[in-house]
C-alpha cells in the first residue's frame, strides 16, 4: 500500500528482552490498555479488512502470538461500537478479519524441521482453514520480509533461522501458501470465533 507505515505499540517480546528494554511484554499488558491502543488505531486507519495470529499462535505458540490473537478479536468488536473507548475516535467496523493459520495436512517439511530443534507443532485441523492463498508470486519479497527480523536469524531454534539453513528448493515449498480462516463479522453484532464453533465462513 503507497504510503503504509508501521505503528508500533512499544512493547516488548516475550522472549527477546532487548526487543524494548523497560517496556511491559506484550503478552502481560493488561488487557483492557492493549485492547484499547488496537481499537485507537483501528478507528485511524479505519481498515476493511484485518489479519491477525490464530488462537495457537501459528505453529510455536508463542505467548505474543496468542495475546495477539486474542486482543485483536476483543478491539474489532469494541472498535465498531460507538460507547466503548470513545476517546479513540468514531466508531468503525471492518468488513473482515482473517486469523492467519496452519492445517495439519500443510505441515510437510515443516514438521521435521521443528521436531529437530525439540518444538512442538500446534497446527489446526484442516477443518478450520477457510482459505489458502498461493504467494508463490511473492516468495522473494516475503522472504526478505522473514529475514528482516535479524534477531530470529540467530541461533538454532527460531523458525527464520531454520529456514535460513535449508535449501532454497525445501524453504519454497514451506513458504508457497498462506492459509486463512475467516471470522463472521455482522454489521453491528459480536465477532462469532471460528475456534469455538467451527469454521464461520467459506
Amino acid at each position: 500500500m503507497n504510503g503504509a507505515r508501521q505503528r508500533m505499540l512499544g512493547y516488548g517480546d516475550a522472549r527477546n528482552e532487548s526487543s524494548a528494554p523497560g517496556r511491559t511484554r506484550w503478552c502481560d499488558v493488561p488487557p483492557d490498555e492493549a485492547v484499547a491502543q488496537v481499537v485507537t488505531h483501528i478507528r485511524r486507519f479505519r481498515p476493511d479488512v484485518i489479519v491477525t495470529h490464530d488462537a495457537l499462535g501459528q505453529l510455536t505458540g508463542h505467548p505474543d502470538h496468542r495475546r495477539t490473537h486474542q486482543v485483536t478479536l476483543l478491539a474489532v468488536e469494541a472498535a465498531g461500537i460507538a460507547h466503548l473507548h470513545q476517546e479513540a475516535g468514531e466508531p468503525w467496523q471492518p468488513r473482515a478479519l482473517y486469523a492467519a493459520t496452519h492445517p495439519q495436512s500443510g505441515i510437510g517439511d515443516l514438521g521435521p524441521l521443528l521436531r529437530e530443534v525439540g518444538k512442538t507443532l500446534l497446527a489446526m485441523p484442516d477443518e478450520y482453514v477457510t482459505a489458502a492463498v498461493n504467494v508463490t508470486e511473492w516468495l522473494d519479497r516475503k522472504w526478505r520480509a522473514i529475514c528482516s527480523h535479524s534477531s530470529q536469524l540467530e541461533g538454532e531454534r527460531p523458525l527464520p533461522a531454520l529456514l535460513s539453513r535449508v535449501d532454497t528448493e525445501m524453504r519454497d515449498s514451506i513458504l508457497a501458501t498462506e492459509y486463512f480462516t475467516r471470522f463472521s463479522l455482522p454489521t453491528g453484532g459480536p465477532v462469532a470465533s471460528a475456534f469455538t464453533g467451527g469454521p464461520s465462513s467459506r
